[in-house]
């Protein structure tokens, strides 16, 4: 049997010797694993939902999640019970960033929030839910989405959604054949709200998942035997469903960086630049010029930062525009090559103005302000 526990304390030491690489993220994700992985994660599986026989569950799909020792393995989709009345469930999802693929974890929230326009099913198109909704203290399932029995659970609806999209059953977001979806304003705000982790029953579907051999990738090739089932660490039991079809075949990384496509290595929206860091100013041995320059690096740095924050704003409300016209998957090449120019030419004048501030400040003062030295 498998390690079904290993201390996140030692993720840091393992990623030297597995080839992982430290990365940074995404300002709008919420919360990563701390290590990077250069193989992209297996393709979603198509499986059925199974039913759920009485009321309480939120749909959570299944996913694919990364074992240091075994690589990718299926957690499984399944109902769960959320650990408060009112909340859904925001599910993770896997971003590319830096040369590498990065999880960023679910949370359970008043609102769905962004999970990388990964379209999970039933109900997670790739953005919010539409499985049901909670009215007062009770949750309504909507059974066009969502397989519930209906004999039992009485708190049912039938909305039919229409999906104009073409389905991409790829599990990740960013970099070669992966979803490109950018978080809404809305989202944003609601990864920033008050939120709760996955509760304990779903780490533990979570650890019986890494456990079972058969969810390996390496051993079903991307079709998990168990990929869904009607309540959790319920693995080998009669509520289990097979998947029907494997996504596609597990895909490897560029060999190097230089034949990596141009979309893994130019950032596209500023929201894939990090903050501006702090710059401390060189040393000049004269503490009043120092003073003097350290405060313009800090009025450099905080201008340069507020542009990056609303440019930031505004590309997000262009997103958010974009999708209520009708031809918002035709416009959505342009906007994007427009984010893209927008996105480099701030970086090109941020180093520019860093770089002539340096070379200003490294520059003695003509005829006044500094002494001699003494010899």
């Amino acid at each position: 049997m498998r390690q079904t526990s290993k201390p996140l304390l030692l993720l840091s030491a393992c990623a030297l010797a597995l080839g992982l690489t430290m990365i940074a993220v995404p300002e709008y994700a919420l919360a990563q694993i701390s290590v990077s992985i250069t193989l992209a994660p297996p393709a979603l599986p198509m499986y059925e939902q199974p039913l759920l026989v009485e009321e309480g569950g939120i749909w959570a799909p299944g996913y694919w999640d990364y074992d240091q020792e075994d690589g990718y393995f299926w957690v499984p989709g399944t109902w769960v019970e959320p650990p408060e009345v009112g909340l859904l469930w925001t599910p993770g999802y896997w971003g590319w960033g830096n040369g590498g693929y990065a999880w960023n974890e679910g949370y359970w929230s008043p609102t769905v929030g962004f999970y990388g326009g990964i379209a999970y099913g039933y109900g997670y198109s790739g953005q919010g839910y539409t499985g049901g909704h909670w009215q007062g203290q009770q949750f309504y399932y909507n059974t066009a989405v969502s397989h519930v029995n209906v004999t039992n659970i009485h708190n049912t609806y039938t909305q039919t959604i229409v999906n104009t999209t073409t389905v991409n059953r790829a599990s990740f977001n960013g970099g070669t054949g992966g979803v490109t979806a950018r978080p809404t304003a809305a989202e944003q705000t609601a990864a920033r709200a008050p939120h709760q982790p996955a509760t304990a029953v779903q780490m533990q579907h979570r650890q019986a998942s890494m456990a079972n051999h058969a969810l390996l990738a390496s051993v079903n090739h991307g079709k998990p035997e168990t990929a869904a089932t009607s309540k959790p660490s319920e693995l080998n039991g009669h509520g289990g469903v097979n998947a029907n079809s494997a996504g596609s075949p597990q895909r490897a990384p560029p060999k190097t960086a230089v034949d990596a496509p141009t979309e893994t290595r130019v950032p596209i929206h500023v929201a894939d630049l990090p903050p501006v860091a702090h710059q401390a100013a060189s040393s000049t041995g004269n503490v009043e010029r120092d003073k003097v320059n350290q405060r313009a690096q800090d009025d450099l740095r905080n201008g340069q930062e507020k542009q990056r924050q609303e440019l930031q704003q505004k590309q997000a409300a262009d997103h958010e525009l974009a999708a209520k016209q009708p031809a918002a998957s035709a416009n959505l090449k342009a906007l994007e090559l427009q984010h893209q120019a927008q996105t480099q030419a701030l970086a090109q004048r941020h180093t520019t103005e860093q770089k002539t501030l340096q070379e200003t400040q490294a520059k003695k003062p003509e005829g006044k302000g500094e002494a001699a030295p003494h010899t």
